[in-house]
């Protein structure tokens, strides 16, 4: 069944490139007056002849991007949409030859369907992106037949990045995308194939016993801090919660018109209850004989 689907979308393809090159040439006149009739008159049978006069564009555009490891039928259908749409917007009124404005949007429709099914993985869409992944291979091969192949792989990604003007990285990042197909983590590897490619990825995340230490270096943190606020005179508590303990810090104007100072005066009394919680926390660790967790003296 999918060799026979394949086969009859393969012959579809044909068809429509034996039509589209057939399909005769569209004078300037012509060509505005089927406009005109479709915008003005929805005309079904005049947007027919404009986008049956135009397919060869789709046909043209699906070539160029074939190299990409999809389908010809598939990239003959998105063309055709963007062809649809280009008509379904062109203004007739001005005096630009659809076949102009055509070939934008059934390039966009084309490149936006690469780019949606070239990889598993999203890639950027952003316009230095796509015109990075559009053009990287292109301009590589020139340059390397404009020196003969002298040029070494990192000043040619530098030409590459100028001409284009992205970043180096953002070449090296779109070399490694465009240097091997996607694999999946579950592909078996090894003579037996009892192993998995994900079996080699390295986890670069803290190991369980980090969690766990960094858990419990918390939790003393809290106890100790909770400890040393409470010894606290009210009005350095109120600030040190409302300026360090709240999604949103309340602002030192905001805290002076509340307590009746001046914004200055709250900025002096924040200071001094840091320090004194930084003072009660070393006195509360060194006491207990814990072990005193990062940051717990930080500001």
């Amino acid at each position: 069944m999918a060799m026979t689907a394949t086969s009859d979308s393969q012959g579809a393809a044909q068809r429509f490139i034996r039509n589209a090159m057939k399909a005769p040439l569209l004078s300037r006149e012509e060509e505005e007056d089927l406009a005109r009739r479709w915008v003005e008159d929805k005309d079904e049978s005049a947007l027919h002849k404009l986008v049956d006069a135009h397919a060869r564009l789709v046909v043209s555009q699906a070539t160029a991007y074939r190299g990409y490891g999809l389908s010809m039928s598939d990239l003959l259908q998105e063309g055709n949409l963007g062809l649809m749409q280009a008509a379904a917007r062109f203004d007739h009124t001005r005096e630009v030859r659809f076949s102009t404005y055509a070939i934008w949007w059934i390039r966009a429709a084309v490149q936006d369907f690469v780019l949606r099914n070239w990889s598993m993985v999203r890639l950027g869409t952003t316009t230095q992106e796509k015109a990075l992944f559009f053009n990287l291979r292109r301009l590589r091969a020139m340059i390397a037949n404009a020196d003969g192949g002298t040029t070494d792989d990192t000043d040619q990604r530098q030409q590459i990045a100028d001409r284009l003007k992205v970043q180096l990285t953002q070449v090296e990042n779109m070399e490694a995308r465009l240097s091997g197909p996607d694999q999946s983590a579950n592909a078996p590897i090894g003579e037996d194939g009892s192993s998995e490619w994900q079996d080699l990825l390295v986890d670069d995340g803290p190991s369980p016993e980090d969690r766990i230490q960094r858990n419990n270096d918390n939790a003393v943190r809290s106890r100790w801090l909770k400890a040393a606020l409470t010894r606290l005179p009210a009005r350095d508590q109120h600030i040190i919660q409302e300026r360090h303990l709240k999604e949103e810090a309340t602002t030192l104007a905001d805290l002076g018109e509340e307590l009746g100072i001046s914004k200055e005066r709250v900025r002096q009394i924040e200071h001094r209850a840091l320090q004194e919680l930084r003072r009660r926390v070393l006195q509360s660790a060194t006491s207990a004989h814990e072990p005193l967790p990062e940051t717990a003296t930080g500001g």
